[in-house]
């Protein structure tokens, strides 16, 4: 008899986990999509006609924001996966509805106009809407919370980066953060859902390059560049929480939106590459590196990209943008990778393949930023069409990046850091 139970509750489960990662995956490609493209229009057309404007746009785009919160939203505010973890603690503490649109429209209205972050986190938290929301619609008959939850989470990481496999892992390792046969139903679930949604409409990989080879040789450099990740990691993180910190002290809500935004827009100015989440920025620096006219005076601009990109992103989350340090630790890396492969490859006399440093670099980052390697491993190798041909830098550069960023500031540490500023800060992976 207990069997046939727990079979029922294992089967409607699962059912309710595909209704939620279609719902979830719909969600991630239509906000994934409008960004994209409205990033671009709004980027090339400003850039053609009246790059000034460029200084402004931030401002203009967290403004917009601020009096959204204020008015559409009641001044409900929006703390990222912090949210996530907190409503999956506490049982009765629930993610409201709005989170959904509040997510949505702030995430995309923070890249649009330029806000130096992307919208991994706005994606994450909408979709663990949807799921707590499934889980309350169940009353009594679901006693899975964070099975509905990482169901949807699963699904809008695996659209976003087009990997259902990364998306599981994702929903596994950053919020489940254990594994539990009911955890796999539901992340099964949802990732199937979301792999065939990606199958049928969105097969592009994000970087248009491909891997074609790498060498025992460079396991060295690989090992090298994976460390030198996990200190940009530590870097990123550290400046989110001050920076977070020092403009929660500013009261007047025009400093604290236009002093942060006004200073990103500054930086995109001087270097568009930084617009938004910087995808386009890491494809044209790739294009511009592997070309035969390339100008080593540009390693100044690659090491600005390096350093900037986490200044950027943390001034656009301090001043109130929707958003994390997801997509800046991916580009980020990328560009550290980039960055260290030429300078070897000039200073040594190597011939390090600067697309494979770049992908590795942005694993090592991004598994350092949110602790969880295998993630990074399988996101990254989809970034390109073949990347798991790296599939071994790739793992290596991600678990010594995790290593060592968790040598110099362990998670408990983060997590003081979280509690002493009354979740006003910033989570690794996010906030808004």
């Amino acid at each position: 008899m207990r069997k046939k139970i727990l079979l029922y509750h294992y089967t409607r489960l699962f059912t309710v986990s595909l209704f939620i990662g279609l719902v979830c995956a719909i969600l991630a490609e239509s906000l994934k999509r409008l960004t994209e493209h409205t990033e671009h229009f709004m980027y090339n057309r400003i850039e053609e006609t009246e790059p000034l404007l460029l200084f402004v746009l931030p401002s203009v785009g967290i403004t917009i924001i601020y009096f959204l919160r204020k008015y559409l939203f009641k001044n409900r505010k929006n703390k990222g996966i912090t949210e996530i973890y907190k409503t999956l603690d506490q049982r009765k503490d629930h993610l409201p509805l709005f989170k959904i649109p509040s997510h949505y429209i702030n995430g995309f209205l923070t890249v649009i106009f330029g806000g130096s972050t992307g919208i991994e986190v706005s994606t994450v938290v909408a979709t663990a809407t949807v799921g707590n929301a499934a889980y309350e619609k169940g009353h009594t008959a679901f006693a899975y919370k964070k099975e509905l939850v990482c169901a949807g989470v699963a699904a809008g990481v695996a659209v976003l980066f087009g990997s259902p496999l990364a998306g599981w892992l994702f929903a596994v390792e950053v919020i489940a953060r254990k594994v539990s046969k009911t955890i796999l139903i539901s992340c099964t679930a949802a990732a199937l859902v979301a792999g065939l949604w990606v199958h049928f409409f969105d097969a592009v990989p994000l970087l248009p390059f491909a891997v074609n080879t790498w060498k025992v040789t460079s396991i060295p450099f690989y090992i090298i560049l994976g460390a030198l990740g996990g200190l940009l990691a530590v870097y990123t993180t550290i400046l989110v929480i001050r920076v977070k910190e020092l403009f929660a002290s500013i009261h007047n809500n025009f400093i604290r939106v236009n002093l942060g935004a006004l200073m990103v827009g500054s930086m995109i100015y001087s270097l568009p590459y930084l617009f938004g989440d910087s995808y386009h920025g890491l494809k044209e620096v790739l294009n511009t590196v592997t070309t035969s006219s390339f100008d080593l005076s540009f390693l100044w601009i690659i090491l600005l990209l390096v350093i900037l990109k986490p200044v950027a992103a943390s001034l656009t989350l301090g001043a109130g943008g929707d958003g994390g340090v997801f997509a800046p630790s991916i580009v980020a890396g990328s560009f550290l990778g980039i960055l260290f492969a030429i300078c070897c490859n000039y200073l040594l006399g190597t011939q390090l393949v600067l697309l494979n440093f770049a992908l590795v670099g942005a694993a090592a980052t991004l598994a350092a930023a949110i602790h969880a390697p295998l993630t990074s491993l399988f996101l990254v190798c989809s970034l390109v069409p073949n990347g798991f041909h790296l599939f071994t830098p790739v793992l290596l550069g991600s678990y010594v990046g995790k290593i060592c960023a968790a040598k110099i500031l362990p998670y408990n540490v983060y997590t003081y850091h979280l509690s002493a500023a009354k979740n006003e800060v910033p989570a690794i992976t996010g906030q808004s």
